[in-house]
């Protein structure tokens, strides 16, 4: 209905203008002059409305100045400079409300788009149903080209789905059997089957939906101060006005003062680039909770970061698996997971995962029985296998030396016996996300000062981590309520961003100036209490974010400053004479208009956001990432070979470095050299800069002279294996092997790989 009406105030308004623009030019310039009248009037109505509404609510807003100007100029007889009034009021509501449109057309898109439907098996055949009868638990079809309608687990096959709606990935993702896959995603890949965790008003896209809601029902600080503006403004306008009367004695002077100051560019100019920015941080899978988040996200100087699930991957990984003396590594592994693979227990899962990665099969286990707190045993191919904290109430040697090297390493221990007697060590580790460094730094340039970790963990793991990225100051082993007082501690200082990914950080999200929680599944309280949600589990959404909002201030205090001053010399001008009502209206519609646009450019692309990157180089980051993947597990292979030297026959060393070599030649190697050939040509382009990639070529120069030293050690060893003084020659190539690859890869995941939008993290 407003839209309507916004429409038929601006066909009449334009109608009067242009038909009494006829008449003037026939020669009748008196109905020409009824005509402009009529316009004028119509106009002046909904004018008067608008300042009510304006002073029921307790603001006084700039739209008085077009009121006295309408009725200024039926007073004066200026009825053509009336009606080109009626025209910029009502064409300029119309454009701000297109503008508005526009810039949260992918809020709206967010709502739309919601899916209504699901195929649930009855009776071993899918029906269409409502997707609100929808239970956990539920077997869901979803056919190719449907929407996963709540968020579940892929019952078997593969999942290919297109996540752009939720992540901003442009490529579609692969997921295995048992992998989680939330509502929203569109699959575009064959029907698969998959198990509901959720119903439709807890999934993923039904919270997302609601964040656009809050986002859009926000009012921006700048929005709010064009208000405050008016209170001077208006002032302001009319003692210049009255001045202009009063000394010229003409009121027409003061009718053109008041035509060239309505309406006000900064009404129009801040909810436009404001709405122009939410659309944007959505476009790039970051819902923000109004135009006051927004605003408040540009100015803000301090970053507090939690450890877990922010900087880090949230969940372990295994960094290593140690054999006891007599023990095979990779048989310990797979005995371990073999127990594990029945448990729920987030370190059970990462066994078992790593198992998988390095190729291994876990047989099925029998009578397995669970112990909180202690571990889980289960009988292993007719051995008693126990996987968990160590059994002997006295450590060996052995043990005492892998404790110490868990502890320097930060690591998580998983022991594992068979039959009583100690088998072997699993290490785990939280590893840092592979695009936080970067991330940082983005962030950094855009005006962060500070950044503080505030985490609950151990003061050395995360001291650690801080030492790696470049943290100003570490607050470890916090309790949620001591994260609260830290977190308004660093607020009274400075505009203050804090993020965080678990129920426990919903209290200190609140207390910030800004909170920002990570990710849209599984962190309800935590995205309650935010002011930003990223619906991605990536940390650089969050630079993304800060870019567009500081640009978007920007380009709304551009705007609003520019059109300002544009109406001020107006004002001026008109006061000496030298600028008639009719004209005034003509070039305060042309400054209106510009400043519209001007605020438009909120929805394009800055310079200061993520480096973009085309489709085919993409694809080679994401391909080279899969690989990466691939061959990080066998990786361990190099230092385990190193590590067995000193206690191994010559023959078992030399399988031991054949198995290694042909790993290197036959895997690594290509995959290196690909890179080279392919990834690297593509990363110069796209940085701009054929040295950008040299520091990388001298790696891979590295690895190369490395592996043709084994190789040339292998030649040496002949069928009899290494001799002794080849040992230490062999350990240090190994052992170097082993740490360039290890950082190369990790310079490369963190320098390259996590340039793609849809970097796994691998």
């Amino acid at each position: 209905m407003r839209r309507f009406a916004g429409h038929a105030l601006l066909v009449i308004t334009v109608g009067a203008l242009a038909a009494g623009g006829v008449l003037y030019l026939a020669g009748a310039p008196r109905p020409a002059g009824a005509v402009w009248a009529v316009g004028t009037a119509v106009a002046l109505l909904p004018a008067i409305w608008w300042v009510v509404s304006a002073l029921r609510a307790g603001r006084m807003g700039v739209d008085a100045i077009a009121v006295l100007a309408l009725a200024g100029s039926l007073a004066t007889g200026e009825y053509l400079a009336g009606a080109l009034i009626g025209v910029m009021l009502s064409g300029g509501r119309m454009l701000e409300e297109y503008a508005l449109r526009r810039a949260r057309s992918d809020l709206t898109a967010l709502r739309q788009r919601a899916p209504r439907t699901a195929r649930r098996y009855e009776d071993g055949h899918a029906r269409l149903v409502d997707v609100e009868q929808v239970r956990p638990g539920d077997r869901i079809l979803v056919p190719t080209g449907e929407m996963v309608p709540v968020d579940g687990r892929v019952r078997q096959g593969v999942a290919v789905l297109d996540q752009a709606a939720l992540t901003g990935e442009s490529l579609p993702v692969e997921h295995q059997a048992e992998d989680g896959v939330a509502s929203g995603a569109v699959n575009v890949g064959p029907a698969f089957d998959m198990r509901a965790t959720a119903s439709a008003a807890d999934s993923t896209y039904a919270g997302v939906v609601r964040l656009a809601q809050e986002a859009e029902a926000g009012s921006a600080p700048l929005v709010r101060l064009a208000d405050r503006f008016a209170a001077w403004f208006l002032p302001a306008t009319l003692l210049l006005a009255g001045a202009a009367w009063w000394i010229s004695g003409e009121m027409v002077r003061a009718v053109a003062v008041l035509v060239v100051a309505t309406p006000c560019p900064l009404l129009l100019a801040a909810p436009a680039a404001v709405a122009s920015g939410l659309s944007r941080t959505a476009r790039h899978g970051v819902v923000v909770k109004g135009g006051g988040a927004l605003e408040a996200l540009g100015a803000a100087r301090t970053l507090i970061l939690d450890k877990t699930g922010t900087l880090t991957l949230g969940h372990p990984r295994v960094v290593d698996v140690v054999a006891a003396p007599g023990w095979d590594a990779a048989e310990v592994l797979r005995l371990a997971a073999a127990v594990d693979q029945m448990s729920s227990h987030v370190l059970a899962t990462a066994i078992v995962h790593a198992a998988h990665e390095r190729g291994l099969v876990p047989p099925d286990p029998e009578d397995m029985r669970e112990e909180p707190g202690t571990g889980t045993s289960a009988l292993v191919e007719g051995r008693k296998v126990r996987v968990g904290k160590a059994l002997a109430p006295r450590a060996t040697e052995w043990e005492t030396a892998q404790r110490a090297r868990a502890a320097l390493d930060d690591a998580i221990t998983v022991w594992v016996s068979v039959d009583g007697r100690a088998a072997g060590v699993i290490l785990l580790r939280d590893a840092v996300r592979p695009d936080a460094s970067r991330t940082l730094r983005r962030l950094r340039a855009a005006g962060i000062t500070r950044l503080v970790m505030l985490t609950g963990d151990r003061a050395e793991v995360a001291e650690s981590v801080a030492g790696v990225l470049g943290i100003d100051r570490v607050l470890a082993e916090q309790t949620p309520a001591g994260k609260v007082k830290e977190v308004r501690a660093e607020a009274a200082r400075a505009g203050t961003v804090m993020v965080g990914d678990g129920v426990n950080d919903a209290p200190a999200l609140a207390a910030a100036g800004i909170g920002v929680a990570m990710g849209a599944r599984g962190v309800a309280a935590s995205a309650q209490a935010a002011d930003v949600v990223l619906t991605a589990d990536r940390l650089d959404r969050l630079a993304d974010a800060m870019d567009i909002a500081r640009r978007t201030r920007r380009i709304a205090v551009q705007s609003a400053g520019a059109g300002m001053a544009l109406s001020l010399i107006a004002m001026a001008v008109a006061t000496t004479g030298l600028l008639p009502p009719a004209a005034g209206a003509l070039l305060q519609e042309g400054i209106d208009v510009a400043v519209i646009l001007n605020a438009l450019r909120a929805l394009r692309e800055g310079r200061g956001t993520r480096l973009p990157v085309d489709d085919s180089t993409e694809a080679l980051l994401r391909r080279f990432e899969l690989e990466h993947a691939e061959l990080r597990p066998p990786l361990e292979l190099i230092r385990e070979a190193a590590d067995r030297l000193s206690v191994r026959t010559p023959e078992e060393n030399l399988a031991d470095l054949r198995r290694v070599h042909a790993f290197l030649v036959d895997d690594l190697l290509p995959h290196e050299h690909a890179e080279e050939d392919r990834l690297y040509p593509a990363m110069a382009r796209l940085l701009g800069d054929p040295e950008a990639t040299t520091t990388m070529s001298r790696a891979h120069a590295e690895i190369d002279r490395l592996v043709r030293r084994l190789g040339r050690h292998l030649e040496l060893a002949g069928d009899t294996g290494p001799a002794p003084g080849q040992l230490d020659d062999l350990r240090a190539c190994l052992y170097g092997l082993h740490a360039v690859l290890t950082l190369h890869f990790a310079q490369e995941e963190e320098a390259y790989f996590s340039l793609a939008a849809g970097s796994t993290g691998a």
